[in-house]
């Protein structure tokens, strides 16, 4: 029933704004090509500067310039127009004596419109998911943490869901000469300049389901209320600066949080050639956990991403280091390798991770702030089939295996395995 009403009301959505964003979708031959007069006035620039608009990725981070951009691309008038959407049915079985079961949808909607204005272009962005469908307690998943979902407990072994709004910015571009420019960002919500490409927009990431146990080291902040962002483009270089909301999305998924603007992170990326992309990032996150108000975090990340294509499909591998510095508390790390192949309606995906993580256990219980290390390996494989011009359904299904330290077996059994089972409605 959950994945009826997520998958219908999605599918309203594509039917509503589909032909509107496809109606006058211009030929590339009557684009004027990139570098001819102020080319960030023209269809296909991106959204910071004189480049292609492949190498946006989520908020303002970068992805290889070769990267695929699925969804439906046209035109309105003056303005140049995206759409990009997806929605999940999930089965869940998490194994062990610390997991579960769950039937479940996860979905996301995205908007992009872009025109020029004034020196520069305007480029807008909505990006809504029907996630809190799934509950507050959002799905099962072993050895994740982060967030709360009552205001009271917090959530362990389970992926809290999205908010509603996942994304409502503005970016204001303008060139400063022929191969640079200066932006300002501006969100609520939004992403600040901290992490890689958030897993569910990056190629590498997106076609898995389920969020890496990991990402609260890397890419947590990508639903912040409160964002401003501001930074300068060189040829293949970045630099920028956030203010924004450090405190996570409170327990309430279908309204706004109130908007702060208390913490502040900084990001330089370079795009050596149009197959690799390159960060690193450093933030102030300030009170980010409501159940610990007096803990404050540092982050500190760096990531690589490849992207190649190939005929008929396409390949992408991140590698991604993330620290947290909790003050007062402890040091923890996260590494994470994922890569994606797709060729014609193939896709496979693998992901592996090292975390170490001391919110385990609840507090005033006997392992309750011990630091653990501890490690997960999952593969997947979806077939797509095209069943309407742009929307295509694909079925999968995805393991899990773990490593876990002695201390930690007697919680959740010697060796647990899981899986999720799930089929895919996409705009392509």
């Amino acid at each position: 029933m959950i994945f009826k009403e997520a998958s219908l009301t999605l599918y309203a959505a594509i039917l509503l704004i589909t032909p509107a964003f496809a109606q006058t979708v211009p030929d590339e031959s009557d684009l004027p090509p990139l570098g001819t007069g102020p080319s960030m006035q023209t269809g296909a620039a991106g959204a910071l500067g004189d480049y292609s608009m492949a190498r946006d990725g989520s908020g303002t981070a970068w992805q290889p310039d070769s990267s695929p951009m699925e969804g439906i691309h046209g035109s309105l008038g003056q303005w140049s127009t995206m759409l990009h959407g997806y929605a999940f049915g999930i089965y869940d079985h998490q194994g062990g004596p610390r997991g579960g079961n769950k039937l479940f949808s996860e979905s996301m909607l995205m908007g992009m419109a872009q025109r020029p204005l004034g020196f520069g272009q305007v480029t807008l962005h909505a990006m809504l998911s029907l996630d809190p469908l799934m509950g507050k307690n959002g799905y099962p998943l072993l050895l994740q943490t982060g967030e709360t979902a009552n205001g009271v407990t917090p959530l362990i072994d389970r992926q809290h869901p999205h908010d509603l709004f996942m994304e409502l910015a503005g970016i204001y571009s303008a060139p400063l000469s022929e191969n640079s420019s200066a932006f300002l960002y501006a969100g609520y919500p939004g992403e600040p300049a901290l992490g890689p490409v958030t897993f569910m927009h990056r190629f590498s990431g997106m076609n898995d389901p389920e969020a890496p146990i990991g990402h609260h080291w890397l890419d947590s902040t990508h639903v912040t209320y409160g964002v401003l962002t501001g930074g300068f483009v060189y040829d293949r270089w970045k630099i920028e600066g956030s203010y924004f909301n450090g405190r996570e999305p409170d327990k309430n998924r279908w309204d706004f949080d109130p908007l702060r603007l208390n913490s502040a992170s900084g990001r330089i990326t370079w795009n050596p050639g149009d197959d690799w992309s390159f960060q690193a990032s450093y933030g102030f996150i300030k009170s980010p956990e409501q159940l610990q108000p007096a803990v404050n975090q540092h982050r500190l990340t760096a990531s690589g991403t490849y992207d190649r294509k190939i005929e008929h499909g396409n390949w992408q591998t991140t590698l991604a280091w993330g620290q947290n510095t909790d003050h007062p508390g402890s040091t923890s790390n996260a590494y994470l390798l994922e890569s994606a192949l797709s060729w014609y309606q193939n896709t496979i995906f693998a992901r592996a991770e090292n975390v170490a993580k001391d919110d385990l256990f609840l507090p005033d219980t006997s392992l309750s702030g011990q630091l653990f290390t501890l490690s997960k390996f999952s593969a997947s494989y979806i077939y797509d089939m095209p069943v309407a011009e742009h929307l295509s359904l694909g079925v999968g299904g995805l393991g899990s295996v773990f490593g876990l330290p002695s201390a930690l077996k007697p919680s959740y059994g010697s060796s647990p395995i899981s899986y999720m089972l799930f089929v895919r409605a996409k705009l392509i």
